[in-house]
């Protein structure tokens, strides 16, 4: 049956199978929906500095230069103790004794600074830097990973930021990989190397720094975790 509309429209909504379900008195107005997510904080570059903010500090030690540096992060907590509570980065800070890369040392992180508060999604940096490569060669890490330069490293440090706050999530492997694990784990097992503890990994498997789990073992020459995948030959 069609209805004729005699009043001017000025807004208007899907309404959903619930709602439609829902008494005339019960169905939320599209007005008190606007309501609800006005009040909801979103990141962005007008967002005032709170006086206090929380930060985790991380140590970036590398065999080209004798001192380390010192990654701090700091984050903001939007819309606390509520249903949206999120939080996002908001400032990086570069400290270190060693005074040879400090002026593009202060660039990067102010314009890392800029983009965290840019709001949205900012992960999109973790590779950017990560594809940094230096032209003088990369260095092994500790642990035998491999990184191309140092702004890749800064770049490994925010990713492990970012999947701390949870703004990556760690994706589970497939079942090619779940596959591959299982035939390691059966290779190692039967070779007799080491007893199987009750955790169901090898006894003296090394803790994983991607996973946390006691999970890295010493497979072709490379150590590789059994629980997540992560592999320290890249």
């Amino acid at each position: 049956m069609a209805t004729k509309i005699s009043k001017k429209i000025v807004n208007y909504g899907v309404v959903s199978e619930e709602e439609k379900a829902l008494p005339a008195a019960e169905a939320p107005s599209s007005a008190a929906q606007e309501a609800l997510t006005s009040n909801v904080i979103h990141m962005h570059e007008k967002l005032e500095r709170p006086e206090m903010l929380l930060g985790s500090t991380y140590k970036v030690k590398t065999p080209l230069t004798e001192h380390a540096l010192y990654v701090t992060i700091n984050d903001v907590v939007l819309n606390q103790d509520t249903e949206h509570e999120l939080r996002r980065p908001f400032e990086v800070f570069i400290n270190s004794k060693n005074m040879d890369h400090f002026q593009w040392i202060v660039a990067l992180t102010r314009i890392i600074s800029a983009v965290f508060r840019k709001g949205g999604d900012v992960t999109f940096l973790v590779e950017e830097l990560r594809s940094v490569f230096d032209p003088r060669g990369g260095y092994f890490k500790r642990g035998g990973k491999f990184m191309p330069s140092l702004v890749a490293e800064i770049g490994e440090v925010i990713d492990q930021h970012l999947r701390f706050i949870g703004m990556i999530k760690d994706e589970g492997l497939d079942d090619h990989q779940k596959r591959f694990l299982d035939e390691k784990r059966e290779q190692f097992d039967g070779a007799g190397k080491q007893e199987v503890a009750d955790s169901s990994f090898p006894a003296g498997a090394q803790l994983c720094h991607k996973c946390s789990t006691k999970a890295m073992i010493k497979m072709d020459g490379c150590m590789t975790c059994l629980n997540c995948g992560d592999s320290k030959c890249g």
